[in-house]
């Protein structure tokens, strides 16, 4: 059996294991097939590993220090298939991310200064850049405090998130199709890439009322296979080819909230609704709000702000607040912020069988 030293994290509303790079093997098929075997991968329940049995809870995160000038850690996140034996590392998770800077302070990549420490990012699928400020009073990473985010029971400290250049992420431009609005299939879409590639379609263009939980979503065939075809169109269409084995662009159903937000969404990882919401969906989704021709924006009623500093987004676990600032000589580039937590929930070492393919 091989011996993998290994921290355990819930990063807001996503768990998965933390390796520092050098303790995974270096060539890239080498190490996914490792990660594959340590998360159970190919089995509904990863009964034969840590994973979770869910995209929420099979996610992983590789840190190590960065050559780069702009970070002090590179970051490398890898979704595991729950079902199939297969990882994708083409997008960044949000989630994951808020638990990258309290394990880089902890690893001793990081030194921790004064009450908050602000660890800086390069995430390595995306080629962005992300301020984590994690609150170390003492010297010591802090995971208790007073900070709640939906789809979390309880309380910790807070991680503030600051995506620092998230505009064209994986195709290069905010809008990879040229216009904030296209039509696929007969249906309005905006595909945005800010974070994360996504095609945002309202609700009820889908016949959907938009408040359905994610159960009931999930166990709509039809719906699910619409949705697969427009998602494989959209893709083409923002120049990522065939995305049939990709789990980018997402698909999120956009519709007019319930609960005195700004803007309700399901958003899908691509073919499970998310019981909450990923973070780097978050920020695409409070971007289309500030883009006046997208799908969302006609969404929002004519009293909203043209120019919105703060973005609530209501979804199945409750909401994500989103803070908008605009910099750039016209304002022209949008950063966004926000708040989550994380918790360290236990360190050692994880086992996996030495692959016989691999040495054989």
């Amino acid at each position: 059996m091989q011996r993998i030293p290994c921290v355990l994290m819930r990063g807001g509303t996503s768990k998965g294991p933390v390796f520092l790079a050098w303790d995974l093997p270096a060539a890239v098929e080498e190490r996914d097939e490792l990660l594959l075997d340590l998360m159970g991968s190919g089995h509904e329940l990863e009964i034969d590993g840590i994973g979770g049995g869910s995209p929420q809870t099979s996610k992983v995160a590789i840190v190590s220090p960065s050559l780069h000038g702009d970070a002090d850690v590179d970051y490398l996140f890898v979704q595991v298939m729950v079902a199939e034996r297969r990882v994708d590392t083409a997008p960044n998770c949000g989630n994951m991310l808020c638990a990258v800077g309290p394990f880089a302070i902890e690893q001793g990549l990081v030194k921790a200064k004064g009450e908050r420490t602000r660890v800086r990012i390069r995430n390595l699928n995306t080629g962005t850049f992300v301020n984590a400020d994690v609150q170390t009073p003492g010297g010591q990473v802090n995971y208790e405090g007073n900070t709640a985010i939906d789809g979390v029971p309880g309380t910790a400290a807070p991680v503030q998130l600051t995506f620092l250049d998230a505009a064209g992420s994986k195709t290069g431009k905010l809008f990879p199709t040229g216009q904030a609005r296209d039509l696929i299939n007969g249906i309005p879409v905006t595909c945005i890439d800010m974070a994360m590639p996504m095609v945002l379609i309202e609700a009820s263009e889908m016949g959907k009322r938009g408040d359905e939980t994610p159960a009931e979503l999930d166990s709509d065939v039809d719906f699910l296979k619409r949705l697969e075809s427009l998602r494989l169109q959209a893709g083409l269409a923002m120049g990522l080819g065939d995305v049939s084995d990709k789990v980018i662009p997402k698909p999120v159903l956009v519709s007019r909230p319930v609960a005195g937000g700004t803007l309700s969404v399901r958003y899908f990882m691509p073919h499970k609704c998310h019981r909450a919401l990923a973070i780097t969906g978050s920020i695409g989704l409070a971007t289309a709000c500030a883009t006046p021709d997208s799908v969302v924006a006609g969404l929002l009623g004519d009293g909203a702000e043209a120019r919105p500093t703060r973005v609530r987004i209501e979804h199945p676990s409750g909401g994500i607040d989103v803070v908008l600032t605009y910099t750039g000589k016209n304002g022209e580039t949008i950063r966004a912020s926000v708040v989550r937590t994380a918790r360290r929930l236990f360190s050692g070492m994880v086992y996996a069988p030495v692959s016989q393919r691999l040495v054989g």
